[in-house]
């Protein structure tokens, strides 16, 4: 007995929801980037603010204390240079996951629209293929979006945590 395209409607059902809503992933890693952004405006302005420290009043302290500045902003710069490596290829994954996204939505609902047509028709390997590439496409979304989130989130990490060292060394 072969199965037809209306005993795998269920599959392409899921493989179409999920693939309209894979969309909306890119919602995922957005936080994360703007946090990202966002630590590191803020880590360049306090380094600004403790670079200009009125409190050091002998020459000795304004000299250790340069020192130290200059070192805080050498990691904070080295970490700048290496997310802003990371941006373009951040960028380009966003794009990724929205063409993924959009590719997928137009396959499972294509796939939706002629299991509807050929409901009794026995499905045929292309088409039980085409479902898997559609299910593919989520997949690879998401794991696009998790590990710019991911990466995004580590970057901020180490930049907080070059922020929490300011604030209790300079």
């Amino acid at each position: 007995m072969s199965v037809t395209w209306g005993d795998f409607q269920a599959v392409v059902q899921l493989s179409a929801g999920l693939n309209v809503a894979i969309l909306s992933f890119v919602d995922i890693s957005l936080p994360a980037i703007k946090e990202r952004r966002r630590v590191f405006a803020k880590a360049r302005q306090e380094l600004d603010i403790h670079r200009k420290n009125p409190h050091k009043r002998t020459e000795a302290e304004i000299k250790e204390h340069t020192a130290a500045v200059d070192e805080v902003d050498r990691k904070l710069f080295d970490l700048w240079r290496e997310t802003s490596a990371f941006e373009s290829i951040e960028d380009s994954l966003l794009k990724s996951t929205g063409v993924l996204g959009f590719c997928g939505a137009v396959l499972s609902i294509g796939l939706l629209w002629y299991s509807a047509l050929h409901y009794d028709a026995p499905i045929l390997f292309t088409g039980e293929l085409l479902t898997v590439i559609s299910f593919g496409s989520l997949l690879g979304a998401f794991l696009i979006n998790y590990f710019t989130a991911s990466k995004a989130s580590q970057y901020a990490k180490r930049c907080n945590d070059l922020r929490t060292h300011m604030r209790l060394h300079l």
